[in-house]
């Protein structure tokens, strides 16, 4: 098996619990998954199996949205809902829908993210959630992200429900606790649902109890270029088929620019490598065929 197969993952198990069950049912150990979603989050998963396992790098950067409901008026030492409350207070009773709205509006753009204290984040070698777990707080250095839309679904005091659109790094708790921060009144993650990975959905990801259907996996499995179609293709003239295939360099086409990462595949639609103009040529980084 070769290819991206885009999962729903449920509320409860772990990404790595999900990439084991799949390991299980499609009998392949070669199973990676591109992007980590917290135990209590829910949603699109996309699991890189076989030969595919090397696109992860070219998933993982792709822009996300989210789903997700903040509780306002209680913060926690996770800015999630398993952690334990540090602060509450009543005072969101006297909060408005147009204050809320403020609020998330402040999170939109580019903007300068303080990582949660318990995160996958490394300081000194080390990830912070292993230090948090110690009692420590090591120092946290705000990282850049983008949110190019923040959206008010609903306003249910004191839950707050709305959507996201954002860069890939981008920590949804963090925001959940800016907001409650920005309202002085505190506020956690509740729920958090993953809805898109670049342009893969979740509405075409094939829900976890599922993968033991081979048939169903098969319709729902993405070829290696179909998963990447988000950079641009090449199409390979038959006579470079062999250069290519020996990480050879080809010409360029015109006008790309130095740096940017292409497929490269034959005329049958077969990915042959993925590579990166430079000085007029494309040199393949990773070859498949």
């Amino acid at each position: 098996m070769n290819g991206v197969l885009p999962v729903d993952k449920p509320e409860g198990p772990t990404s790595h619990d999900v990439v084991a069950i799949a390991r299980r049912a499609l009998r392949t150990r070669r199973i990676g998954h591109t992007g980590t979603l917290d135990p209590f989050a829910s949603g699109l998963l996309l699991l890189c199996i076989g030969p595919a396992t090397r696109l992860a790098e070219y998933l993982t950067a792709l822009p996300k949205s989210y789903r997700a409901t903040l509780r306002l008026g209680e913060a926690t030492d996770t800015d999630d809902l398993k952690g334990e409350i540090l602060q509450r207070t009543e005072a969101w009773r006297d909060l408005t829908e147009a204050e809320v709205r403020s609020a998330l509006a402040q999170q939109c753009g580019t903007i300068e993210q303080l990582p949660p204290l318990y995160s996958a984040k490394k300081v000194e070698g080390e990830r912070m959630y292993a230090a948090a777990r110690r009692g420590e707080r090591p120092e946290r250095t705000p990282v850049q992200v983008a949110v190019h839309r923040i959206e008010l679904l609903a306003f249910r005091p004191p839950e707050v429900e709305f959507e996201v659109d954002c860069s890939s790094g981008t920590y949804i708790r963090a925001i959940a606790r800016d907001v409650g921060e920005a309202l002085a009144v505190g506020a956690h993650l509740r729920t958090l649902q993953r809805t898109r990975i670049g342009e893969h959905r979740l509405e075409s990801a094939l829900p976890l109890e599922s993968l033991e259907d081979a048939e169903r996996v098969r319709r729902a499995l993405l070829t290696p270029l179909k998963a990447l179609h988000h950079l641009r293709r090449v199409t390979v003239a038959e006579e470079s088929l062999g250069v290519v295939r020996h990480g050879g360099a080809i010409p360029a086409p015109e006008g790309l620019a130095d740096g940017a990462s292409v497929t490269l595949a034959s005329a049958a639609g077969e990915l042959l490598a993925i590579a990166e103009a430079r000085g007029g040529s494309l040199q393949p980084r990773k070859v498949f065929a």
